[in-house]
Order: structure tokens, then sequence, then C-alpha cells
């Protein structure tokens, strides 16, 4: 029997039986030409002999590869398959219907070209190779669905091998829509940022990119937690990553459990899933917020949350304050692609974030510090901050 259970593989029954599967079917992408190929004239145009001219003008000036190809508004998804959604390591094949997802995300939101790439290979040095072959296609990478930690080493060496931006959303496409919910919900509680304490669940790819841009943002302390407890320069049993982590945070000097962690904490932001007791929620700060983002479930319920926090955000679409990703990366590429960046760096992160949270800044709520993925002010605003900033750090080319 198939996954579709009772589809009866008739195309036009599909939607009466399962509207996921009725959507997906045969793909939800497909390649358009821009250009018209009506006739001989044109044909010789698009194509040979005409085509032989731009080939030779890039072969002696790579750079107008920029100019005269789609590589200046494309992006590769690329994923290995071993941390897909909540539904962890499915493989390659089993990852394309989010690959392909994403891309469309891109166009929808970004006016960004992308192309969904599932790799078959998880080995660290096959990534980077494959990858790296692959660029010269491409004027960006988006990173998706690869495990902790091995993400941070390909995101790592791919960025030191290629001159084009390399990405992993699932790290900083989090990491910047958080920062802007927590922008605005410290303006509408007004408080700076300085002087939040906040207290992460998780210390993998998403966990430690909200470290680091909280960190760069200027978050007055933060501490993380594993399943082991709160990351601590104790520890014996730390990755390098998470050592890293354990010497830039936790000021404090906290100990001990996550629970622990919580009590007269400000910020409480969930990035691992499981539960949060309700009894530590009870035990943070006055005018506290939560933050949590595990889906489906998140580590505690909202309604239960609001009896102790001014602010909940989810990671779902039925509650309000939504932390999604597609509020981000679309205009970070646009950004990025715009004026050529080499890099996306912490600081277009955060002027992306700080764009962000600009949208929403003049109506703001307890249920409302962060725009609908559908407000069309998004991708422009952190598509102009994005390509400002590159600017400003010296990583545009044009």
């Amino acid at each position: 029997m198939t996954a579709e259970i009772i589809h009866t593989g008739n195309t036009a029954g599909d939607s009466a039986i399962d509207p996921a599967f009725a959507l997906h079917r045969g793909g939800k992408m497909e390649v358009r030409a821009t250009v018209p190929v009506r006739d001989a004239s044109d044909l010789s145009l698009a194509y040979t002999p005409g085509v032989a001219k731009v080939c030779t003008a890039i072969a002696e000036q790579p750079t107008l590869v920029h100019d005269y190809t789609w590589t200046s508004q494309a992006v590769a998804v690329v994923t290995d398959g071993t941390a897909v959604l909540g539904l962890g390591d499915i493989g390659p094949k089993a990852s394309l219907p989010v690959m392909e997802g994403k891309a469309i995300l891109f166009k929808q939101f970004g006016g960004v070209d992308a192309v969904p790439l599932a790799l078959d290979c998880t080995d660290v040095d096959e990534l980077v190779e494959t990858v790296a072959r692959l660029a010269p296609s491409f004027g960006g990478i988006n990173l998706e669905d690869i495990s902790a930690p091995r993400c941070f080493e390909v995101e790592r060496r791919l960025q030191e091998r290629l001159d084009i931006p390399v990405f992993h959303d699932d790290q900083h496409g989090t990491a910047i829509v958080t920062l802007a919910a927590l922008r605005n919900a410290a303006r509408l509680t007004g408080r700076p940022l300085g002087a939040l304490r906040a207290v992460i669940s998780g210390s993998g790819a998403a966990g430690v990119a909200i470290a680091k841009i909280l960190l760069g943002a200027g978050i007055g302390d933060l501490a993380l937690a594993d399943r082991k407890g709160i990351v601590h320069t104790g520890r014996q049993d730390l990755t390098a990553v998470k050592r890293e982590i354990a010497e830039m945070t936790n000021k404090a000097g906290l100990a001990g459990s996550l629970d622990d962690a919580l009590a007269g904490a400000d910020v409480f932001i969930g990035v691992s899933g499981g539960t949060v007791p309700e009894e530590a929620v009870a035990t943070m700060a006055k005018d506290a917020f939560v933050f949590a983002m595990a889906n489906p479930d998140p580590e505690i319920h909202p309604d239960v949350a609001r009896r102790y926090a001014s602010v909940v955000a989810t990671g779902r679409s039925d509650y309000p304050n939504q932390i999604n990703n597609v509020l981000a990366f679309p205009g970070v590429f646009a950004g990025a692609l715009k004026v050529r960046a080499s890099r996306i760096t912490e600081r277009m992160k955060i002027a992306a974030a700080d764009a962000l949270a600009s949208v929403v800044a003049d109506e703001l709520s307890p249920d409302r510090v962060i725009p609908s993925p559908f407000d069309e002010r998004v991708a422009p605003a952190v598509t102009s901050a994005v390509a400002e900033a590159a600017r400003a750090e010296g990583v545009a080319r044009r």
C-alpha cells in the first residue's frame, strides 16, 4: 500500500482524496524561458551561432557570466536529506518535496530563481566537493536540512572556497527572524536588548546561530542548554562548536538544567523540541518572552505560556507571531545577489533582522511583533538593508 493509502491513481480525483498529494503530483516547479524562440532568427540568437559570441566574451572576461546568464538571480537549494523538517534523516529523494517548496518560496517572496539539489552523499568532504563543482551555475548556495554538527563545517568550508554567498538557512534564517521578533518584543515592553537575559533550548544549528546573532546584536546575557543541561565551560563532553559557544555565553556562570536557567530569565527560545514544564516558565522574570518554536508541537502550549509571558511566539502559522524563515531568506539572497556579494556577513544578517523588525515597528502588540510572510513590505525592506550592509562591509561587487 502506498503512502497515499486510498489514492486511486486517478489524477482528477486526487483533490477529493488527499489535497497534499494532489498538489504535489508532478512536482511543484517547472522551467520557463525568458526569451522567445518563435522562428529561425530567434533560434540563431538564443542558441547557435549567436550564443557562441556570448560564450567567447565570458571566456575572456569571466565576470560577464553574471550579466549574460541567470547566475545573477539563481540560487542552488542543496540538501543531503539528513535533517528534514522534524522528520530527521529521510534521505535525498524524500527531501525533494521540501526543497521544491523552498525553491518556490524563493521565487514567490524574493523574485529569486532557485533549483532544488538533493545530493546522495553525507560525507562532509564529498558534500563540499560536489557543491563546489556545481557552484559556477549559481549566484548563491542555500544549504538546507543538513544535520548538525556537519552543517557547520560544510558551510564554513564552502564559504572559504567559493566567492558567492553560502547560507545555511536552518541556522541563519531562523536566527534573523528570531532577532527581529525579539527586538520588537523588547520595544513593546520598553526594554533595551542589552537588559535581557535569554535561555536557548537547543545547541544545534539553529540554537548556535541564534546565540551568535543575539551576541552580535548586544543581548545582555544568554545561556544555551542541550539534553545534558546548560552548556558551560566546565563541561568535559562538549563538541568543538559547543565549546566555542560556551566561551562566548553564560556570563552568569550558570550550571544545571534548562529549568534552572529559566529562573529569572527574560527570554526563552526553544529550537530543540521536547517540552518545558509550566512550573519552569512560571519562574521567569516579569514580562518575559517565550518563543516556543518546535514544530508541530511547541515546547510549551502558547495558551499556557501566555499565563506568564507578555509575548509568545511559535513556529506555527495558526498562532500569532510565527517565526518563519520565509521572512528572511528570500530578501537576504535577493539583496546579496543584487550587489553580487561574495558572502553574507553577520552585519548583513543583523541588518536583515532590523529591517524585518522595522516593518511592523509602528504596529506593535503582543500578538504582532513580527510581520506576516504575506506582508508585501517584507522582502523589499530586507533586500535593501542587506544590499546596503554588503556595500558597507566591502563584500559587494557592484
